[in-house]
């Protein structure tokens, strides 16, 4: 028998619950022996709820407990969910977490403690939810070279951007809905801005370049400047906008990573990964393209990668089955020196001017469009930006074209 305890009570803790218990012949017939919650860890009470006598509020309660081996940490933060998994490490048991933040920021160290007690620190969940995403890359292309992943990391911004695309609907409007549904939080800067897809594809670019990936690092860009208009022009265009996370790594191992809003051809395969959905492209030197995609956020779909983990650990007791990467941090590449085609919608008035400035520039038209568009040849960042410097307040917006 294999003893776990739940490390939060919340929405994918509650989930985990339900589907270890739900699954629970299923999961003794996979793995041989049978899985038990034995507590669950939480600040608050839950009177009447099934299993409020696996209710504890003191860690030290399962620190201390040798039948607990494995852990489900899904409390999020950076702060009690740190120490408890860290000391849970260093005890020998193995840990399986939905925490984005904590690996993004400390998985390179809790990887190493778990590589020395010979057990597991494991994260599937960290990134897009139920997408096998992290097993695929640490284990299913071990055998290829992974030069590339472009990845739709953030089900509320895509939902608010399918919205806007579909209604027709303004970019405030649409926040408004995505919080009265619970899709986006009352303070939604992390999702919009791009922060939570920057922590995901961090976590991506460590396993990629096999160093630390700051994601406070990562040139980030959210869409809270999209507008009606933007989409006007790409329909026009037979395009679409989508907030993409990409991480490319050359040969020299050096990587360049960004957050950012890309217009994309409705054709290409992340074009109609449309409302919560996540959509994954991974690019290998051998393979080429695959693509993964599903529910990348809610209750079940987290708990099922979660649950994954405590299969995979108690598959293999006393082995380490995810591979570490170095605290030292990764070689950057400059983002400035990046070449890209863009999207340039400026005010009427400045159109010879910005044919001029864009030499080569196709403009595209939208019905009843009060703004011009133009799409640029492909050029450097740092140029693309001089450009716009000069151009001043007639450039009313810019996106990058994939």
């Amino acid at each position: 028998m294999i003893k776990i305890a739940v490390l939060g009570y919340g929405t994918v803790g509650s989930g985990v619950v339900e589907l270890i218990e739900r699954n629970g012949a299923l999961l003794k017939e996979r793995a041989g022996e049978e899985i038990v919650i034995k507590y669950i860890l939480d600040l608050r009470d839950f009177p009447g709820d099934p299993y409020e006598d696996k209710i504890i509020h003191d860690y030290g309660t399962i620190l201390e407990d040798s039948q607990i081996s494995i852990l489900c940490e899904v409390m999020g933060g950076v702060g009690a969910a740190y120490r408890f998994t860290k000391q849970a490490l260093e005890a020998g048991k193995s840990v399986c977490t939905s925490n984005k933040e904590l690996v993004a920021k400390h998985g390179a160290e809790l990887l190493a403690i778990a590589e020395r007690m010979h057990c597991n620190y494991m994260f599937e969940a960290s990134v897009a939810g139920g997408i096998p995403i992290i097993r695929t890359i640490n284990s299913v292309l071990l055998a290829d070279r992974v030069e590339s992943v472009t990845g739709i990391l953030n089900g509320t911004t895509n939902y608010i951007l399918t919205k806007m695309e579909k209604e027709n609907a303004d970019y405030g409007e649409v926040l408004r809905q995505a919080q009265e549904l619970g899709y986006a939080e009352r303070n939604p800067e992390a999702d919009v801005e791009g922060l939570d897809a920057g922590r995901k594809i961090a976590i991506l670019a460590d396993m990629l370049t096999g160093k630390n990936v700051d994601p406070d690092k990562i040139a980030t860009e959210g869409i809270s400047k999209i507008t009606t208009a933007d989409f006007a022009c790409a329909k026009a265009a037979g395009m679409t906008i989508k907030l993409l996370a990409r991480c490319s790594v050359s040969e020299d191992g050096s990587a360049c990573v960004r957050v950012a809003p890309y217009m994309l051809a409705l054709e290409h395969p992340l074009g109609r990964v449309d409302d919560v959905f996540n959509g994954i492209q991974v690019t290998c030197g051998m393979l080429g393209d695959a693509l993964f995609g599903g529910k990348g956020a809610g209750k079940l779909p987290t708990a099922s990668a979660v649950a994954a983990d405590v299969m995979d650990c108690a598959m293999h007791p006393g082995k380490t089955v995810m591979r570490a990467w170095s605290e030292e941090a990764a070689v950057m590449g400059d983002m400035t020196e990046m070449k890209s085609r863009f999207f340039v919608r400026t005010k009427a008035s400045a159109r010879d001017a910005v044919l001029e400035a864009f030499a080569g520039s196709t403009p595209v038209t939208a019905e009843g469009a009060e703004d011009a568009g133009f799409f640029t040849p492909a050029m450097r960042e740092r140029e693309f930006q001089a450009i716009c410097s000069q151009l001043g307040d007639a450039v009313l917006n810019r996106i990058r074209l994939l």
